[in-house]
């Protein structure tokens, strides 16, 4: 197919998720073709470097071959079967390698061994949630209706995932729809709602979500975050401490936590679950994004044997969870995965990361230099760079500038391919990625900010 007829199928049928289509039609888009490391390649034969692994998914590359013949073994056998009434062997195979995995990774706390499926990350939350308040239902506990969550906080796009949301721009419009929640201070530290600095703050925002759990703990059935970077929000890193305190102020008030890792999980902030950065396991946890490497849409709810203890009884009492997708456990999805989770043990992936690690902190101190750099957060290997129009006010470019798309549009005429959150610049390349690759990324970046800056 010639690219000027896939340019003009696009515009007149595709609608683009999160982008404004008026000004997309007015633009020649990038067509992938394809991919192989850390590059994607586009219809014109112009390779980039993938800094943002494909919207956070791509974890050992791109066409591994260990996943590509896992995948076709698996479609020679059985493309697809339900896991309503029945089961298939990779999905069965995959909850046995998850649960031990989360057995062994996140050990200080019940234990979470039961594994649900679905097939994106706002399923894996919609699903949590659900669980999440009929357990207390199960118990005949009905009074707990209300949710807790993290201003700049992100959890999806369903209705029940935007209810726990706290991006105005994304969520706002939808509030009638929305159930109950109530948002805490997020543990943003360059822009403190509390005009407090870390450390000497002592976690005064860690203070305010006590005081609302302390105020409505009799009516909240959880409280729901991205533990340790809200990534969404802006690479929002927390605070040394603020998730072991919340573990604490949930276990105090007898509420549930739940660690929705859609984003942070498979090793993306240099631990296999950003859990364990504070020793915290939470009784709901939500993984999907790295799980199969990008190559297959599978999502996955895990849950502690006592909660899901409380969904045991006889038909008669109703206390089944009546949910399931028609993709559960799709034997592909799995198997593209069970491949990936090997991946991690042969390559040691994670074991590869810390002189990854330290060069991202070492050139993102550079950048952080930059007269229109208000902030560079880390953890691990994701990064995000504030851009602001004066670094010492922390006064932000005007939206309509648009300054965080200049320089990315910038860096793709480079060979870099990245996808801002406003004007923050954000980095999460492929864990596979080399010292050589990371440097010229971050590099790239560097130049193109003073580029921009100068204009």
């Amino acid at each position: 197919m010639n690219k000027k007829t896939l340019i003009e199928w696009d515009k007149k049928y595709i609608w683009h998720p999160f982008t404004q289509m008026n000004q997309w039609l007015t633009e020649e888009p990038v067509i992938f073709t394809e991919g192989r490391d850390c590059f994607l390649k586009d219809i014109d034969g112009k390779w980039y470097l993938d800094g943002v692994s494909s919207l956070w998914v791509n974890i050992h590359g791109h066409r591994r071959a260990e996943i590509d013949e896992a995948v076709k073994a698996q479609i020679d056998k059985l493309a697809h079967s339900t896991l309503l009434g029945a089961c298939n062997e990779p999905s069965i195979v995959l909850a046995q390698n998850l649960a031990e995995m989360l057995i062994e990774r996140l050990p200080w706390g019940e234990p979470l061994t039961k594994i649900f499926y679905s097939d994106n990350g706002s399923t894996a939350v919609e699903i949590a949630l659900k669980i999440a308040y009929q357990y207390w239902v199960n118990q005949g506990i009905k009074e707990k209706d209300t949710f807790v969550s993290l201003k700049e906080g992100y959890h999806g796009d369903t209705i029940g995932a935007v209810s726990v949301g706290g991006i105005k721009l994304f969520h706002e419009i939808y509030k009638p729809l929305l159930s109950k929640s109530i948002q805490a201070p997020a543990p943003y530290c360059y822009r403190c709602e509390l005009k407090l600095n870390f450390p000497s703050c002592g976690l005064a925002c860690l203070g305010e979500m006590e005081k609302i759990i302390r105020q409505n703990h009799e009516r909240i059935v959880a409280v729901i975050v991205e533990p340790i970077v809200q990534c969404a929000g802006g690479i929002i890193v927390w605070p040394q401490g603020y998730l072991k305190g919340l573990r604490k102020l949930c276990n105090k008030y007898e509420i549930l936590l739940i660690a929705d890792e859609v984003a942070t999980g498979f090793g993306r902030t240099g631990r296999m679950f950003a859990c364990e950065h504070e020793e915290v396991t939470p009784d709901i946890i939500c993984l999907s994004k790295g799980i199969t490497n990008g190559y297959m849409p599978l999502a996955v709810t895990a849950v502690n044997e006592k909660i899901f203890n409380a969904f045991l009884g006889e038909i008669e009492e109703r206390k089944t969870f009546y949910h399931g997708h028609s993709y559960t456990g799709n034997p592909l999805a799995c198997a593209a995965a069970i491949a990936s989770l090997e991946i991690f043990k042969k390559d040691r992936t994670l074991e590869n990361l810390p002189p990854k690690i330290e060069l991202l902190k070492n050139k993102l101190s550079e950048i952080a230099e930059l007269s229109h750099v208000g902030d560079v957060r880390q953890k691990g290997m994701i990064a995000g760079i504030e851009l602001v129009m004066d670094k010492k006010t922390k006064e932000p470019f005007a939206w309509k500038e648009q300054t965080g798309w200049k320089v990315v549009r910038l860096a793709r005429k480079y060979g870099v391919w990245l996808r801002p959150l406003g004007d923050v610049i954000v980095i999460m390349p492929p864990l596979v990625i080399s010292e050589e690759n990371l440097a010229r990324l971050l590099e790239v970046i560097k130049d193109c900010i003073i580029r921009i800056s100068s204009d």
